[in-house]
């Protein structure tokens, strides 16, 4: 996982990745996958064995509740980890991975997982504290829907996503239905918001993305407190 300063939640915590080096030291040898746009890795509930390692493409991590509501939890990167907590506990998988682009993947099972953790030290620290840079994430999302109001979400949200998935325009490939899956929120709360910062200038819309015109702004909005 990429580490920002302790109280930088814009930067990227979000992201699983652990040190390049030992990345390569936990997929030596494997062989590179490659996957479909929409194709999933694995589903929620299903058995975990394997741990994949995201070479190139963007992968969606999302949960979903009984009655079928989905809710975004992560975009995971190149060098980005994905599934390793089932993984490592050898329980159901506790998210849904989904290739949101062409993707190549590496991937090892539990058992050659933990062979090379116990073969090469270095990699328990990592996924050790990979375990709990996530809890620190969840824990900040938990804040940050019992504290702060949708606008201070989304603005947070948009910030993050700019850095990960904005094209060389700055353009973010994204819907609004799909931000209310981010969020946890209607699509219409969503619209709401975006319309009001387009008129102020914060952002630029256009169809399937947005553009952030005013970092500053949003920024602002993000570390605005609202628990009304």
């Amino acid at each position: 996982m990429a580490f920002g300063g302790p109280n930088d939640r814009n930067d990227l915590p979000r992201l699983a990745r652990i040190d390049p080096k030992l990345f390569d030291i936990l997929f030596s040898g494997c062989k590179a996958e490659r996957y479909a746009a929409g194709q999933h890795l694995f589903v929620q509930e299903d058995a975990a064995d394997r741990i994949y390692g995201v070479m190139s493409g963007t992968v969606e991590i999302s949960i979903y509740s009984p009655g079928g509501q989905k809710l975004v939890a992560n975009i995971e990167l190149s060098r980005s980890l994905v599934g390793e907590i089932g993984a490592l506990d050898g329980r159901p998988r506790t998210a849904t991975a989904i290739c949101l682009t062409a993707c190549e993947l590496v991937s090892l099972s539990r058992t050659q997982l933990f062979d090379r953790i116990e073969r090469n030290p270095p990699l328990a620290r990592a996924m050790i504290e990979l375990l709990c840079a996530r809890l620190r994430w969840v824990s900040g999302e938990l804040g940050d829907q019992a504290f702060f109001g949708i606008e201070a979400r989304l603005a947070k949200r948009l910030v993050f996503l700019a850095k990960v998935m904005a094209d060389s325009a700055g353009w973010i490939p994204i819907s609004q239905s799909e931000l209310g899956e981010f969020l946890g929120a209607t699509r219409e709360s969503v619209n709401k918001t975006l319309n009001d910062w387009c008129n102020r200038s914060f952002i630029a819309i256009k169809r399937g993305g947005l553009r952030i015109t005013d970092t500053g702004a949003l920024r602002h909005i993000a570390e605005s407190q609202d628990d009304d």
